[in-house]
């Protein structure tokens, strides 16, 4: 028995990608619920991206921020005129906020010259060194935060944020819509974009009192506060297996407390 054992969580992540979470969950004995509040989507006009797929070798950098935008990319490089990203100049160097989008560059043959110690947007910018005068691309999601194009361009560089896909509401389950009526006992959430859409959709008043809010990471626990949720834990390592560490983490220290 784990600290997880029988416990009711939430997960509100696109249906297709919750997978992981999901399993990590019930491996410890919980229940995984799937509720989700986002769906990922294509762009309508792709043009923009299709300019930035032909002229790759102009970007001294080319910066990923999700796992999601390293797929959407993958999937218009047959659209342009390079049909091998590994014929880039070796100039040109590659970042990956974090393990899981650099797992999934890697897949596709790519070497990560840059993944930043903490999985956010600013520690890139902290990481990445000197730009002035440098081209950068960044393919990402139509509502990404503009954080990191902003810093990177107060540093000199010039900076082509480029949509390669869309972040959409999702229309609400009524399987999972039951489930958290009759009550759950955590709400994960691993984007500011499903809090934003969990809220939309079903409102704070849908949260029962003691209903634990789990966030992947600062940004997306930041989100939840300004809508109004009381956030009780935040993963200290941004990713999914570093949410369910941090649940352990906190159903132990409960346990340990009540006893």
């Amino acid at each position: 028995m784990t600290p997880l054992t029988g416990k009711r969580i939430l997960v509100t992540r696109p249906r297709a990608q919750a997978a992981e979470l999901c399993d990590r969950l019930a491996a410890l004995g919980a229940q995984p619920i799937i509720f989700p509040t986002i769906e990922i989507a294509p762009l309508e006009d792709y043009t923009a991206l299709d300019r930035a797929i032909r002229q790759l070798a102009q970007y001294q950098w080319i910066i990923f921020t999700s796992v999601n935008g390293v797929q959407a990319f993958w999937e218009r490089l047959d659209f342009g005129s390079l049909k091998d990203f590994r014929s880039l100049p070796p100039t040109q160097r590659i970042a990956a906020i974090g393990p899981a989008t650099a797992s999934a560059l890697q897949a596709h043959g790519v070497t990560v010259t840059l993944i930043p110690d903490e999985y956010v947007a600013e520690a890139i910018v902290e990481s990445i060194g000197a730009v002035q005068g440098q081209h950068i691309l960044l393919p990402r999601a139509d509502i990404a935060r503009e954080a990191l194009a902003v810093e990177l361009r107060k540093r000199g560089a010039s900076v082509d944020e480029i949509a390669a896909y869309r972040t959409l509401p999702a229309q609400p389950e009524p399987n999972g819509l039951l489930e958290l009526q009759r009550g759950v006992d955590v709400i994960t959430f691993t984007s500011s974009s499903t809090v934003r859409n969990f809220m939309a959709l079903v409102g704070q008043d849908a949260i029962l009192p003691d209903t634990l809010i789990a966030c992947i990471g600062p940004i997306t626990a930041n989100t939840a506060r300004e809508l109004g949720l009381h956030v009780d834990v935040v993963a200290t390592e941004y990713t999914m297996a570093g949410l369910v560490a941090a649940l352990v983490k906190h159903f132990t220290q409960t346990v340990v407390v009540e006893e």
